[in-house]
């Protein structure tokens, strides 16, 4: 690998450097193809190993902890931080350059009592969920590798100690900003220098005065409300979205006890340390709203207080707008011209994930079916899965009329097969490769990875990937302790 080290050494002072520790007897347990391409790797080989478990340095790594902090379930903590990531450099590639990090490499200054170690389902589940959003086209961090050891951690019980090696465009989070705001260690110049770091990395077009910032924030409010569109689309649910678990880059990130909906809820919760559902899937397009506030209170001392609030009030239309794009091509309706229009979609769409759950219809399930659906018949196909079949019969009314008369149905069909898929990352499924992992075999790991590389494709030889959870995989719920 090939590092440079911008924020290394632009930005001293927020960070500490580190020194990894180790892992005993290190194995890889899964390792992404295209994920190595990204920054010039091809086979794993045992020297990487070594380099990657933090057994031996890498030429041209400088391995730092970056210091953020943020509101977690609503609450401000003043100092967070990487407490289990180190982070070695930007590392080139083809098309650009990507930060590397070591996610469970030991105790950083942020550690915060913790031992500094992820436990391998987190590694794994870490791993599986960040390729397959990238998979699913939505914005996220990626997933090199996982490498595991038989160093035993404890959490609620005895595990064993893994990393997860994550690239991402950029580890900079909303906490970043909330930090050198609010801190005591904060200023208004340190500030400006993390902006100023932040455009010049990420968006050299703009420049570096008001204008520019404004741009910029006007360009964090977009991308973070199109995220969030594609999580509601597709059914995710990233369970713990606290302002230091926000990139700035809009990408899905840090992932905890996140869950793809098997039964359509609004109000499913994947995460056990949240009864309250403050970050339940249906949530999480407010939450968005929030989180992005708070980010603008910490931006306050350099851009004007109404030139945020007049950024934040497009968070609405942009989250709209792009939802109704990813929902409209899921139905396989025109997308129309006016606001009328728009408003009568956003019925017809809601009316549907109403029924869906009312009659507790698996979500994945159910938009895959679309693709063998026949628009021009009267009689659905679709129509059998509901109980309520007088409400689903006058919403596929509605929806006929909307749609229109279909000149061509099989290519309607198969465009309807790249944007419903048909696997996802079900909980039970990463809880079987995880088991299996557990038990010294990592085949199934590999064969659910492959699966998540290929969502939109029928695969007939994997229809049980597709099948609901079977009683004891239905509605887990994940713990934040990793």
């Amino acid at each position: 690998m090939k590092f440079k080290q911008d924020y290394f050494d632009q930005l001293s002072g927020f960070y500490s450097q580190v020194t990894p520790q180790g892992l005993p007897r290190p194995q890889w347990l899964a390792w992404s193809e295209d994920a190595a391409a990204l920054i010039g790797l091809k086979q794993p080989d045992d020297e990487l190993l070594k380099g990657l478990a933090g057994n031996q340095a890498i030429p041209g790594a400088s391995y730092y902890a970056q210091v953020y902090s943020g509101h977690q379930f609503g609450g401000y903590s003043p100092q967070l931080g990487d407490g289990r990531s180190i982070i070695l450099g930007e590392a080139k590639g083809p098309q650009g350059y990507w930060d590397v990090a070591l996610k469970g490499a030991g105790m950083t200054p942020y550690s915060r009592h913790g031992d500094g170690r992820a436990v391998m389902r987190s590694a794994v589940r870490e791993f599986l969920v960040s390729e397959a959003l990238h998979h699913l086209n939505i914005p996220t961090t990626r997933a090199l590798a996982v490498i595991g050891s038989d160093l035993p951690v404890w959490r609620e019980t005895q595990e064993t100690a893994a990393i997860t090696v994550r690239l991402a465009r950029s580890h900079i989070r909303f906490g970043h900003f909330e930090f050198f705001c609010h801190s005591e260690q904060g200023s208004k110049d340190k500030l400006k220098r993390l902006i100023d770091f932040t455009l010049s990395q990420h968006y050299p077009e703009l420049s570096l005065d008001q204008a520019g910032y404004i741009a910029w924030f006007n360009r964090v409010v977009a991308d973070t409300a199109k995220l969030i569109a594609h999580w509601q689309a597709v059914g995710f649910a990233h369970g713990v979205m606290n302002t230091d678990n926000m990139s700035i880059l809009g990408d899905s990130f840090d992932f905890g006890p996140f869950a793809f909906l098997d039964t359509f809820e609004e109000g499913f919760i994947c995460n056990h340390s949240d009864p309250d559902g403050r970050y339940a899937f249906g949530q999480q397009p407010g939450v968005g709203l929030w989180n992005l506030q708070r980010l603008a209170q910490a931006l306050v001392p350099v851009i004007a207080s109404d030139d945020l609030i007049a950024a934040l009030n497009t968070y609405q239309h942009h989250l709209v707008q792009a939802y109704l794009v990813l929902m409209r091509d899921k139905l396989g309706i025109k997308e129309p011209a006016s606001a009328e229009q728009d408003e009568a979609d956003l019925q017809l769409i809601g009316g549907f994930t109403q029924l869906m759950e009312a009659n507790r219809l698996d979500h994945t399930n159910t938009w895959r079916r679309f693709t063998q659906l026949d628009p021009n018949s009267q009689h659905s196909s679709l129509r059998d899965d509901f109980i309520d079949l007088a409400g689903f019969d006058t919403w596929y009314q509605a929806y006929r009329e909307r749609l229109g008369l279909v000149s061509d149905v099989a290519s309607w069909q198969a465009a309807r097969a790249q944007v419903n898929p048909k696997y996802v990352l079900r909980n039970y499924l990463a809880q079987e490769a995880i088991i299996a992992c557990e038990e010294g075999n990592t085949q199934p790991l590999a064969e659910l990875h492959r699966l998540l590389t290929r969502p939109f494709d029928e695969q007939p030889d994997k229809e049980a990937y597709a099948k609901r959870p079977p009683e004891w995989g239905q509605g887990l719920i994940m713990s934040c302790s990793s």
